[in-house]
């Protein structure tokens, strides 16, 4: 069989492995990678080659690298792929019929009906690592995959009846997917990447596939206080289920986040490592999860105190002089870097800005006065735009111009005092100055490893 793979990320490379040797492989990418297999007679490479735009997969205008994958027997191609394979063959369905990815061929695959898939604008990952690490103190054997850890055709065949998996699933992932997990959770949705869905409509519609193909049988959670949680959830004809509010996990008036009619006691909000009113939800949507899954709590204190979150997600990186200084990489949207400024009483200096994702900064710019802001370091092309907003609100303290971290970062610190916090969350995509938000936030983390 000859197989088409669209995109070498973890996507395309786990249906690479997945499929074997045997087969003949025709692999087109975007763009050149020095991890591609080696060409032979049963593999073959395509790839533009020459600079693309920044940004998500999806936004070139040539699209020759993917002639030839009409002759094959089966396409495998990565979610963000899907806009430019509707670009070169939109309604052919001779192409259609062939094509697939991961996600259809796991769920097509797995040998267990305990799947918990979790999507959601912000939290996703913090959320599925929660489950994931509750699950397994609950003693079950778990799987994590999705849009985190490995890719699900990596561990496919190892997943038993009695296993569990934990899938972080984007709104590309879910876009044209025809299956539901048993237990879908939806955390808050509000506006993302309107740079590759051409509507926030179409965004929130993607996100509905969590719900859309479940039966009776299966249980779907929802964020009560999202109206495009709620209103998504409908579509699902199982038993419906909200968090932070009854039955499922809230934080009482005292501080104690309960769960159940019964408002059984889970553990303080004060004992929790996680920083935010944010990460409330998202442990509050876990424990509403992993209750509904094994009907028990009981080794979740244990996780829920000592879990500190995840690399690039409100990361203390070090406290130096009396300053602390925190890693938000993973805070591309305008919503995530509000939620950071709101989780911090102490003065701030905020690094913002970035690539421009087609989203509206009126709302943060009014945040930033209002969230005890010192100064605000703005870098990339939305600088301009996110400086005259800044302005409008009567904000002035801010510097711009800088394209080198270390130099980013030595700007925060001359302008940060005893008891103040240096936060790197940008609202914004990193394309453009950094390779993606890793690449941004290992490089603020070494600048200011380097500080004396």
């Amino acid at each position: 069989m000859k197989i088409g793979i669209v995109g070498w990320g973890v996507e395309g490379q786990s249906a690479y492995h997945f499929f074997g040797p045997e087969n003949d492989y025709l692999i087109v990418n975007e763009e050149p990678r020095d991890d591609f297999p080696p060409e032979s007679d049963k593999v073959k490479v395509r790839f533009i080659n020459q600079d693309r735009t920044p940004g998500l997969t999806g936004n070139v205008a040539k699209l020759e690298y993917l002639d030839g994958l009409q002759q094959c027997d089966r396409i495998v191609y990565s979610v963000t792929s899907y806009l430019n394979l509707n670009k070169k063959f939109g309604n052919d369905q001779t192409f259609w019929t062939k094509a697939t990815t991961v996600n259809d061929i796991f769920f097509e695959t797995v040998k267990t009906k305990n799947i918990i898939g979790v999507t959601g604008t912000k939290g996703k990952g913090t959320t599925c690592t929660l489950i994931a690490k509750m699950l397994e103190a609950e003693g079950m054997k778990v799987y994590l995959g999705g849009n985190i850890g490995k890719g699900v055709l990596d561990f496919v065949k190892d997943v038993t009846p009695e296993d569990w998996v934990v899938l972080e699933m984007s709104s590309f992932q879910l876009m044209n997917l025809p299956h539901s997990p048993h237990i879908a959770v939806c955390l808050m949705i509000t506006m993302e990447h309107q740079d590759w869905h051409a509507t926030m409509t179409e965004y929130v519609e993607a996100k509905a596939s969590i719900f859309k193909y479940q039966t009776t049988d299966d249980i779907a959670i929802y964020y009560a206080k999202s109206e495009n949680s709620r209103k998504i959830a409908q579509y699902s004809p199982g038993k419906k289920i909200p968090y932070y509010e009854k039955p499922g996990a809230y934080v009482r008036d005292d501080g104690m986040i309960v769960i159940g009619q019964n408002e059984n006691e889970v553990i303080p909000k004060t004992e929790v490592k996680l920083l935010g009113e944010h990460n409330l939800q998202n442990i509050c949507a876990a424990s509403t999860a992993v209750f509904e899954a094994v009907g028990s709590l009981d080794k979740a204190k244990a996780v829920l105190s000592s879990f500190s979150g995840l690399e690039h997600r409100l990361e203390l990186v070090r406290e130096l002089d009396g300053v602390k200084y925190y890693d938000d990489s993973f805070a591309t949207t305008p919503d995530s870097t509000i939620v950071a400024l709101k989780a911090f009483k102490q003065p701030k200096i905020v690094i913002l800005g970035g690539s421009d994702k087609g989203l509206p900064f009126d709302t943060l710019a009014d945040e930033v006065t209002k969230t005890n802001v010192k100064h605000a370091i703005i870098i990339g092309k939305t600088a301009d735009k996110l400086a005259s907003l800044l302005k409008e609100n009567g904000f002035t303290k801010f510097t711009l111009g800088l394209t080198r971290m270390v130099d980013i970062v030595d700007t925060a610190q001359k302008n940060a005092q005893p008891g103040d916090v240096v936060l790197l969350s940008t609202a914004c995509a990193s394309f453009g100055l950094f390779r993606d938000y890793k690449d941004r936030g290992n490089r603020f983390k070494s600048a200011v490893q380097a500080l004396s």
